[in-house]
């Protein structure tokens, strides 16, 4: 039963749940975890990064992407476009469930949780500044490290220099991810992944939600967009330099 499509979509679930899972136990009112905190937050984004590429691998993916920005850029840096069809959809259809899950896990706390940012905070990014031309930098500037790092670790220079165990790579990617989180999430609230952002916003927009308030369509194109121009420019910048 295993598959490309199925590992891609249970992999990207498995973040979501991770990932706003923590947001929402972060945020949301008469939450154990309630005001823990960014630290906790990124942490989560990382054990859940971890989680979704071995869960992605097992059940079929052979990259484990869980991510559409990563398979924009290994397109781009193979010329092999077969992939996107399949990844993509399944990324973001995993995210829609992985939102949906986290939403009937903390059931009871979305009525009792009046500010509504704080509802929608839980399935999807925004700006601490709201600045258009800005927050799509940041998105760009922060999914060019990701794509940059995770290159490099993956690369023949860095397997050629000593022993990498294998399965050792989603530990480190991981550690990226949380790295990005601390040092530029800051600003939006570090998408750096489409799927991670429309398709639990979709599921804000659609599931019954005590209380929820609007989706912020106007800003949704920031976190799909940002990533994917920040992918490519990192994968074009790869091939350059050789990585």
């Amino acid at each position: 039963m295993t598959s490309p499509f199925l590992g891609e979509l249970l992999g990207t679930m498995t973040l979501i749940i991770f990932g706003n899972g923590v947001v929402a136990g972060a945020l949301l009112a008469k939450s154990k975890g309630e005001a823990m905190g960014w630290v906790g937050i990124t942490a989560s984004w990382c054990f859940g990064t971890i989680a979704g590429i071995f869960v992605a691998t097992a059940t079929g993916s052979p990259d484990g992407h869980i991510n559409p920005s990563v398979t924009v850029a290994a397109a781009i840096a193979t010329g092999d476009l077969s992939k996107l069809g399949v990844y993509i959809p399944a990324q973001m259809i995993g995210a829609f469930i992985g939102a949906a899950i986290v939403w009937l896990h903390y059931l009871p706390h979305w009525a009792a949780t009046e500010d509504k940012s704080l509802k929608l905070a839980c399935f999807c990014t925004g700006p601490a500044i709201r600045d258009n031309k800005a927050n799509l930098l940041s998105e760009i500037i922060a999914t060019f490290v990701l794509i940059l790092v995770i290159d490099a670790i993956v690369s023949k220079a860095v397997g050629a220099a000593g022993p990498f165990p294998t399965g050792i790579a989603p530990y480190i990617i991981g550690v990226i991810v949380w790295g990005i989180g601390l040092s530029l999430g800051g600003p939006t609230g570090y998408a750096i992944n489409p799927a991670r952002d429309l398709g639990p916003r979709i599921a804000h927009a659609v599931l019954p939600i005590a209380g929820k308030g609007g989706s912020d369509w106007d800003y949704a194109w920031i976190p799909v967009v940002g990533p994917v121009i920040g992918a490519a420019i990192a994968a074009v910048f790869v091939g350059m330099v050789g990585i």
